[in-house]
C-alpha cells in the first residue's frame, strides 16, 4: 500500500461508539440491518491497517472481511 486507500471494515455485531471512539475521527461508521458494523475510511500505509485491526482485537472484536473500496465519481 503505498498511497491512502479507502476501504471497507466489516466486524461482526453491533459495535457501540465507545469501542470504535479512538477509530471515529477516521471512519464513518454504519450499523447493518444484517447485523454486522461497517467501518468505511481512509488506510494511509500498511502500519495504519495493522494499527486499526490491533485496536479491534484488542477489545475483542471479530473482523469479518476488509476490502479496498473503489474511489472513482
Amino acid at each position: 500500500m503505498s498511497q491512502p486507500a479507502t476501504h471497507e471494515i466489516v466486524i461482526r455485531g453491533r459495535v457501540s461508539a465507545r469501542l470504535l471512539r479512538p477509530l471515529l475521527d477516521d471512519f464513518t461508521i454504519d450499523h447493518a440491518s444484517d447485523g454486522v458494523t461497517r467501518l468505511a475510511g481512509s488506510i494511509r500505509d500498511a502500519s495504519h491497517l495493522h494499527g486499526v485491526l490491533a485496536h479491534l482485537t484488542s477489545v475483542n472484536i471479530e473482523v469479518i472481511s476488509i476490502a479496498p473500496l473503489d474511489d472513482a465519481p
